[in-house]
């Protein structure tokens, strides 16, 4: 009897590793993911029913809008300002949108996507951290940035000499130092200023401002730059845009009230050279009239430090 008993352990043993293999094989691929936020990218967060997904956000969360409530549930709890849970309520496969407002003033588009319970082919993030983009407060890359030619808005010490502190606050003040002193407008409901560029190694940045003078709220896209001018087509007098790729820019909100302004500073390599009637334009637009930017002239080269004020 006990030869039995023991054969009968010795089968349930071996049998154990092949059980436990098969389940692992059932389930879906674990992920934990970092990406970093770009406010024109949509981050994609895969879920799977019986499974809850989070997502890490750097600032305090205010708000969580879902696309398919039915489908998919979203949790936010106050205890937790910088987490929210989303779920897959639906054991069909579903797709639909999340858009997660930050108390700074960002927003993250999310693109949920759940093969359903019967597919495990397709992973599930158990944790979507969302990093802080990599922003112009790098002193090597710009060494000295000046605004209205006397203020500094980027440390000449190194970069380990920064005093340590929350990453928000110290780009909010350095970017109240950054503020444009005495703007000179360019257009009417939407005004747009740029202040005095200042040079790196190859790099230029401008501080710039923004006005809403007009009645309603707006939402601005992310700055432009253009080189911008006439075709030598005499006859044509075609006015040319050229664009100019942009390494990183910030700006205090996209979202203007009646009367508010905004501040930022956009950092890009500025071209080599430019024709006579070439001019280099900071561009800047609303999200529901692309079409109808409003152009501010940027200084081609910007000041020695030291010259005249």
């Amino acid at each position: 009897m006990k030869i039995c008993l023991s054969l009968v352990h010795l089968i349930t043993i071996s049998f154990l590793p092949f059980q436990i293999a098969s389940a692992q094989a059932d389930m879906p691929q674990a992920r934990v993911v970092s990406l970093s936020v770009d406010p024109e990218q949509v981050l994609v967060l895969h879920v799977h029913p019986g499974y809850v997904s989070s997502v890490h956000v750097i600032e305090e969360v205010t708000s969580v809008v879902l696309g398919d409530p039915g489908a998919f549930k979203a949790e936010h709890s106050e205890a937790e300002p910088h987490l929210v849970f989303f779920k897959a309520t639906s054991t069909k496969a579903a797709q639909t949108n999340a858009l997660i407002a930050t108390k700074g003033g960002r927003e993250i588009a999310l693109s949920l996507v759940s093969g359903g319970r019967s597919d495990n082919r397709e992973p599930v993030d158990y944790l979507l951290t969302c990093e802080r983009p990599h922003s112009f407060l790098i002193a090597a890359a710009i060494p000295t940035v000046v605004v209205g030619e006397t203020t500094s808005i980027v440390p000449t010490e190194p970069a380990t000499s920064v005093p340590q502190g929350n990453p928000v606050d110290q780009e909010a003040e350095l970017l109240k130092s950054a503020r444009v002193a005495n703007p000179q407008w360019q257009g009417k409901l939407l005004r747009v200023a740029a202040g005095q560029p200042s040079e790196g190694d190859h790099d230029m940045a401008v501080p710039f401002a923004v006005l809403n003078s007009s009645e309603r709220s707006i939402e601005l896209l992310p700055p432009q730059i253009q080189l911008g001018g006439i075709s030598k087509n005499k006859h044509l007098k075609a006015i040319k845009a050229e664009p100019v790729g942009i390494k990183n820019y910030w700006i205090t909100t996209r979202k203007l009230a009646p009367g508010a302004r905004a501040d930022g500073v956009v950092v890009f390599e500025r071209p080599n050279f430019k024709e006579s009637r070439e001019t280099l334009l900071l561009s800047i637009a609303q999200a529901d009239q692309v079409d109808h930017p409003v152009m501010a002239p940027i200084a081609f080269v910007a000041p020695l430090p030291g010259g005249t004020k």
